[in-house]
């Protein structure tokens, strides 16, 4: 049994073997992948896997907690498990490809800023879009 499998019954969720084909996938994923993605997948391993299936399933994923959905202005929400640990992401403009990253000094200048202005900073996203330098 997977971590995602895992926190599903912990939860309470109702496992059906299509929610756990979808949780496998998704645990094994070292990507950012979108539905269509998760579809096409899951479907390698059971093709009865419907995209309703997938929708349904994610969003409930989602709503547990269990995932997090991104939007990195490709027009598609693409998912993650819920990281153990914060980080941020670097967005390759042409290829589409998510970097994930920790940067220490990049924390510490939040926590700064949000002192600065008199707030206790709680939880934040940082998304980097850029290209890669031509060499």
């Amino acid at each position: 049994m997977d971590r995602l499998e895992k926190l599903c019954i912990e939860k309470g969720m109702r496992m059906t073997d299509q929610r756990r084909v979808i949780a496998r996938v998704l645990s094994s994923a070292d990507d950012h992948p979108d539905v269509e993605e998760l579809h096409r997948r899951a479907h390698a391993v059971d093709p009865h896997i419907s995209i309703a299936t997938v929708y349904r399933t994610v969003r409930l994923f989602e709503e547990s907690g269990i995932i997090e959905r991104h939007d990195f202005r490709d027009g598609r929400s693409r998912y993650e498990e819920t990281p153990s640990h914060h980080h941020d992401h670097l967005i390759d403009m042409k290829t589409g490809k998510v970097v994930e990253f920790v940067d220490e000094e990049i924390e510490a200048l939040q926590n700064a800023i949000a002192r600065k202005l008199g707030y206790k900073l709680v939880d934040h996203r940082l998304e980097l879009y850029g290209v890669p330098i031509e060499e």
